[in-house]
This record gives structure tokens, C-alpha cells and sequence, in this order.
């Protein structure tokens, strides 16, 4: 399994899988307008802090991943994305870990993410690579009238 960069031509490829406006605000809050569309994808992955990925497992698209830059010593998990296919494998353990890999290799000292409060598998997958709760959120994100409450988590990077 490897991380690529995501290019242009992966773009289809994550369109086709963010299917629903569900599905698009669990995976990208308020980032993305429903649905998808070449020229926002192009947009949101050409800014200078983001750096998207493609997952591949034996050459096919198993997944999606964005590092943010944050700050010199903190970078962001973001938009994570399991192929369906894909699900239920540990593929966003190994997916995570790499992106992880990487965000210590440029030297970052902590890595962060959020997530909603009822998307109990990524908070177990988030939990088992070391990530800790660190504060919660009620009131800032809403979806089809529904609050939806954020979870902020944090890992502090080890120098290899």
C-alpha cells in the first residue's frame, strides 16, 4: 500500500466516492459544497497548506488523505476516506500510519485531527494510532438541521 500525491487525474476518483451531502460533510465539513466538482477539488487541493494524497492498494484507489500545515511544528489529519470496498481492513490504520510517517519525517512535533462525536470507527481507528481527546465541541458544525458535535484529538511525534 502506498500514499501518492493526488493529481488531477485522481480527481473522478474522489467525486465518485463522496456520493452523498452526508457523506460529504462527515468526510469534508464545511470545506466542500454537495456535490463535488472538478473545479473545487482542483481549488481546495491547490493551496499551498494542503497536501492531499491518493491511497492505493495493489494499484487500485483504496483511499484519500490531506495533510494541513498548521503551524512549523503542527500538522492536521484531514478528510480521510476509505474506499468502500476497502472498509473493515485496516486500511485506514495503515493509510494513517504512512501519512503519520511522513509528517514526522518533515519534522512536524504533533499531528491533529477532528471528528464528529458519532463516527465511532474512525474515533477507535484514531484511538489506536495514539491519538488522545483533547477538547469537544458543541454548536460549531450543523448538518440537515442537526448539531453536530467535534472532537478534537492530538499526538505528539517522536523524532525517529
Amino acid at each position: 500500500m502506498t500514499l501518492l500525491a493526488f493529481q488531477q487525474e485522481h480527481y473522478k476518483q474522489l467525486i465518485d466516492w463522496i456520493d452523498s451531502a452526508e457523506l460529504n460533510y462527515l468526510w469534508g465539513g464545511p470545506a466542500y459544497q454537495y456535490p463535488l466538482t472538478v473545479e473545487s477539488v482542483d481549488a481546495h487541493c491547490s493551496q499551498a497548506e494542503v497536501k492531499p494524497y491518493l491511497y492505493a492498494h495493489q494499484g487500485q484507489a483504496a483511499g484519500f488523505v490531506e495533510q494541513y500545515h498548521h503551524s512549523n511544528d503542527i500538522a492536521r489529519i484531514c478528510r480521510v476516506f476509505v474506499a468502500p470496498q476497502f472498509r473493515g481492513q485496516g486500511v485506514a490504520k495503515t493509510m494513517l500510519r504512512e501519512l503519520i510517517g511522513e509528517a514526522r519525517n518533515q519534522g512536524y512535533r504533533e499531528i491533529t485531527l477532528c471528528v464528529f462525536s458519532h463516527n465511532h470507527s474512525a474515533i477507535r481507528c484514531y484511538q489506536s494510532l495514539g491519538f488522545v481527546e483533547v477538547k469537544r465541541e458543541q454548536g460549531v458544525r450543523e448538518f440537515d438541521g442537526e448539531s453536530w458535535e467535534l472532537i478534537h484529538m492530538v499526538q505528539k511525534l517522536q523524532s525517529n
